[in-house]
């Protein structure tokens, strides 16, 4: 789906009014996106698609953040931060996915295994890490996704609901994820 960057603005609205107004109508929906039912409508006709065209979304943002890692050639610590930045900056399409997940969504057996590329990714990338001598060897690569994973949702969901600013969030995460993920030095 190819976007121009105010039907993105309308996206980020539109997944933040979703989120804080689950069972919202579509004329509820476009109020709170501050464009007109008749705009949305044209822009999704319906709210079954409506939710289709930002889950679709945010699949390709999420594919855009790891092109933007450069996960297995950039230098470790550079990709961690850069992973933590371009994550925070959708931070609005990755609250709804977080409020659209269900139990099945990263099943690599499901119908739906849209987001097994992403953790392949990121499983790839800690791995490299821990080949590198970068990250712990005691803790498992999928681990190290799923903690980074959780860690990112957190924080954004955190922000949402005010306990966190998000003008620290990034150096948080960084911080937060390398206190216990750094390699022990020897002595």
């Amino acid at each position: 789906m190819s976007l121009t960057a105010q039907d993105e603005r309308l996206l980020k609205a539109l997944a933040v009014a979703f989120v804080e107004r689950p069972r919202a109508t579509l004329k509820e929906l476009a109020e709170a996106a501050g464009v007109s039912k008749a705009t949305l409508h044209r822009f999704c006709g319906t709210r079954d698609n409506l939710v289709d065209m930002l889950i679709t979304h945010g699949e390709t943002v999420i594919n855009q953040i790891l092109s933007a890692g450069d996960l297995q050639q950039a230098e470790l610590l550079q990709v961690l931060r850069r992973l933590i930045a371009e994550h925070l900056m959708h931070r609005e399409l990755l609250v709804f996915l977080m409020f659209q997940y269900k139990p099945d969504t990263l099943d690599p057996n499901a119908e739906d295994a849209r987001w097994q590329t992403y953790c392949d990714a990121l499983d790839k990338f800690f791995l490299r890490g821990q080949q590198e001598g970068v990250f712990r060897i005691d803790i498992s690569a999928a681990l190290f996704s799923e903690l980074f994973l959780s860690l990112i949702f957190g924080i954004v969901d955190a922000e949402r609901r005010g306990r966190a600013a998000s003008s620290s969030s990034a150096a948080l995460l960084e911080l937060f994820f390398l206190h216990g993920a750094a390699a022990p030095t020897r002595a």
